[in-house]
């Protein structure tokens, strides 16, 4: 009976709660539009952090960080992979035992794999116009010595002496001119040598001595050349087959993967276009890409205004590359393109590159078609050899030749700087640049020793052995204070220092166990189920402990170091908006709940004198609340869902480099899961429970006779 009974009292309840809601219309929908517009704020603003994290998730997981980074607990500063506030290499400590590691970790059910790597960067100079220039004609000149007789090569050096005459008078022409405009810009020095190079005489004496006249060409010419400069290149040295299997994201764009057990470089393609390519044709694919992709013109945007300026200005890379043949046929091609008559070839280039949104297209396919082909476009070929120097951790300066294998970029994310700002490397000359000893360097130190007979000696025969009779010379070695040549080598003999050194370390093959047996500064580790982070962190830790390792663990969002960071940002400024949106909407669904309250005062009180209970009235009024929560939260949150469902239809454009990183890709398509419905659902509802307590205390204090006076 009491079941029956309070279900009846319920269902009275209820219907005098929706009576009243219809009766006090303007009310129900102020309060009504305010639950709605928070609601679909919710739902939205958490489905969109929702899907930018997961993206971003998928960008900084599937390119280089992996799931979880882990280094040395003796790390001095915070490591990053992709940003870090530490100026240069931050001091991350070193896994010395990447075996041990890799044995103990890849036991723990759901790591699938543990990538090791090390991360830094160096200075590399690409030479320039004139350094190529004047390599080939040396090369030529070289094997003519050699006894190569044939008309081809005689061809070929009249052809890159030429061209060598051509640039040289270009220079002369610019250093001239800029002397005239500042009279304190050039030395007298350097305009004296460009003259002596450029006049007939030079060159009549020649080919009596060639190689001494290169000698003066490349020491005091080439330097001139002003598209000589530095790139500052970030590398991560790897076990590039393991990483190419681990990353499914990445793929070879042009040449191959570094091979097994092979040194070698790749080149991001990113960082290939936009430092690696002639500048003119990279600014011809910016502007390109500003009309199309962002769909930006010339005549509007000062940004394609600039960098149309700076082509028509800056011709002289173009004309270096021109010898007599290649001279022609663009003095041939551009004046029919143009219809001009003009025979200055450079000139007729800036004429070309002055483009504008009506000839834009014409002149861009006709300068790959016609002009590009007889170009370099990049000053490092797939198939180089890039020299990288690089300041050892004990801060001397290392080098490696590395043949350039080939460019890639990870899918999706072809136009992001900052998951293309890293280039790859083996691991094994990762290390040699880092100052680790490999075992290419330990069997280099040990042919030294045994070439001289060198041993190891006591503290008190020191004195003896280094100031006795035998003559020492010694040569230098980047890092090694290792003597390489003594007195009793024959005379002009090479030591076996000197040659080990001229050796090409890219042609050596290393043992690909090497790869894990040596140092490694971090590892990346990828999981089977990335859904509980946290947990396996904790794991790796654990396990790290037992098998006696110091390690740190930590996941992909912090090891993105300032990305991360934005990310957190993100979340902070979302709940902070729905935190303001609760407190305010509390605060006038309060006040309206009260008013509405003392506007009833005779209907409670009646309420009261015919035996209403306290808690009915406050049931009824909390079911009020509730009700108004519910229908119009249900409404914002499927206002807020067709939203959302609508933009994961046509996604949301990627602007610019960052933002197609935070989207993983050229357009973001955003999301609806369950935990944003429940979250908007359980929000609104608790609004509306508390805003239904206050005047539902102020209607428990109304008695019968204050309803009685009321109406008096």
């Amino acid at each position: 009976m009491r079941a029956g009974a309070s279900l009846d009292t319920l269902k009275v309840i209820a219907q005098m709660a929706f009576r009243n809601l219809f009766a006090s219309r303007l009310k129900t929908i102020i309060v009504g539009v305010i639950i709605l517009f928070g609601a679909f704020l919710v739902v939205l603003g958490t489905s969109m952090l929702d899907s930018v994290v997961q993206s971003m998730s998928r960008s900084v997981t599937g390119s280089v960080a992996g799931h979880i980074q882990i280094y040395s607990a003796k790390a001095k500063d915070d490591f990053a992979v992709m940003g870090s506030m530490t100026m240069g290499d931050p001091d991350i400590g070193q896994i010395d035992d990447f075996v041990k590691v890799h044995d103990t970790l890849i036991k723990l059910p759901n790591v699938k794999a543990i990538i090791p790597m090390g991360i830094s960067g160096a200075l590399v100079s690409p030479g320039n116009t004139i350094d190529t220039a004047l390599e080939k004609l040396r090369n030529a000149i070289r094997k003519k010595q050699a006894g190569d007789t044939s008309p081809a090569l005689a061809a070929e050096i009249t052809s890159q002496q030429e061209h060598v005459r051509q640039i040289l008078s270009v220079l002369a022409g610019d250093m001239k001119n800029l002397k005239t405009i500042a009279a304190n810009a050039l030395g007298q020095d350097e305009l004296d040598n460009v003259t002596k190079a450029s006049s007939d005489a030079f060159w009549n004496d020649f080919n009596k001595d060639p190689l001494d006249a290169l000698e003066f060409l490349e020491n005091k010419i080439a330097p001139l050349g002003s598209d000589a400069d530095f790139l500052f290149l970030r590398y991560a040295g790897t076990d590039m087959d393991a990483f190419a299997k681990s990353f499914d994201r990445m793929k070879i764009v042009e040449g191959t993967n570094i091979p097994p057990g092979r040194r070698g470089f790749l080149f991001s393609k990113y960082v290939y276009e936009d430092q690696i390519k002639l500048k003119t044709a990279r600014r011809l694919d910016l502007i390109k890409e500003g009309k199309e992709v962002k769909h930006n013109t010339i005549a509007k945007d000062e940004e394609l205004q600039r960098l149309v300026r700076e082509n028509a200005a800056q011709v002289r890379e173009i004309v270096f590359q021109l010898d007599a043949l290649k001279t022609r046929d663009f003095r041939s091609k551009l004046q029919k393109f143009l219809g001009s008559q003009e025979n200055d070839v450079a000139a007729l280039l800036s004429s070309f590159f002055r483009t504008d949104d009506a000839n834009f297209s014409a002149r861009y396919d006709f300068f790959y078609k016609e002009l590009a082909p007889s170009l370099d476009l990049y000053r490092v070929r797939i198939g180089d050899t890039l020299t990288i120097k690089a300041f050892t951790r004990s801060g001397y300066v290392q080098s490696v030749n590395l043949p350039v294998f080939g460019t890639f970029e990870f899918t999706g994310l072809e136009k992001s700087g900052l998951a293309g700002g890293l280039n790859l490397m083996d691991l094994v000359s990762f290390r040699e640049l880092y100052g680790f000893l490999t075992k290419d360097k330990q069997a280099e130190i040990q042919a030294m020793r045994t070439a001289m007979g060198a041993k190891d000696v006591k503290r008190e025969n020191a004195e003896s052995e280094l100031f006795g009779s035998r003559t020492i010379e010694a040569d230098a070695t980047p890092g090694l204070a290792v003597p390489l040549r003594t007195a009793d080598a024959p005379a002009g003999g090479e030591g076996i220092g000197n040659r080990l050194r001229r050796e090409d370390l890219s042609k050596r093959v290393y043992d690909p166990a090497e790869l894990e047996s040596g140092v490694v500064l971090n590892a990346a580790v990828l999981l089977k189920d990335p859904s509980h982070i946290d947990e396996d962190i904790a794991k790796i830790q654990a396990a790290a402990k037992e098998a006696g390792l110091s390690l740190n663990a930590i996941s992909w969002q912090k090891a993105s170091g300032l990305v991360g960071q934005l990310v957190m940002l993100l979340k902070l400024v979302l709940f902070t908006a729905v935190l303001i949106i609760f407190i305010v909407a509390l605060v006038i669904i309060n006040n309206a709940m009260v008013m509405a309250t003392l506007e009833r005062v005779k209907e409670i009180g009646t309420l009261r004198a015919v035996g209403a209970q306290r808690r009915f009235i406050t049931f009824m009024l909390i079911i009020e609340s509730l009700v108004v929560g519910l229908v119009f939260g249900g409404l914002g949150a499927a206002l807020g869902s067709a939203v959302i469902l609508l933009m994961h239809s046509v996604g949301i454009p990627a602007n610019s480099d960052i933002v197609q990183f935070f989207f993983s890709g050229p357009r973001l398509y955003p999301f609806l899961a369950t935990s944003n419905l429940v979250l908007a659902f359980l929000i609104v509802a608790l609004v509306s429970a508390l805003s239904s307590f206050y005047p539902a205390w102020l209607a428990m204090r109304v008695t019968p006779r204050q309803a009685m006076q009321s109406e008096e």
